[in-house]
């Protein structure tokens, strides 16, 4: 699938770095380093700027490494960038450790998923459906 994009960041284009991978690594396109104390936030620039095919979405999600060594992950988790959205692709990153942590420019703060999506026809009604499952949620399932 061709998508049309824009770098105006100081990086190549992302890449997807395997054969079966499904994102790519976007990179934080800032002048300088940017200290995170805990449970802040920021909104990180990457410099692309992309316009994607109507049925289809850009997924922002944490990179795993990340979030796993230093707390440090998408406070949106998946940011949905839309089909009609022309702006820079900005990452919410979020804190949650105990420590700081320094953003440096180019580093890898996300990676990003192309997906495609339906929209919804809603039909209202009065009654749904029976499940065996019904209202049950949040745990319901997880009984033995």
């Amino acid at each position: 699938m061709k998508i049309k994009i824009i770098n105006k960041s100081r990086h190549p284009l992302p890449k997807y770095e395997t054969e079966a991978s499904a994102g790519v690594d976007l990179r934080a396109n800032i002048d300088s380093p940017v200290t995170l104390k805990p449970l802040e936030r920021t909104i990180v620039p990457t410099g692309l700027f992309m316009e994607l095919p109507i049925g289809y979405e850009a997924q922002v999600r944490p990179r795993s490494g990340l979030a796993a060594k230093k707390g440090v992950t998408v406070l949106n988790s998946p940011g949905t960038i839309d089909a009609d959205y022309r702006g820079d692709v900005g990452v919410i990153l979020v804190n949650l450790s105990n420590e700081e942590f320094v953003v440096e420019p180019g580093e890898r703060v996300a990676q990003l998923v192309i997906a495609k999506h339906e929209q919804a026809d809603w039909e209202e009604v009065e009654v749904l459906g029976e499940t065996s499952r019904g209202a049950g949620g949040f745990g319901s399932t997880g009984h033995k």
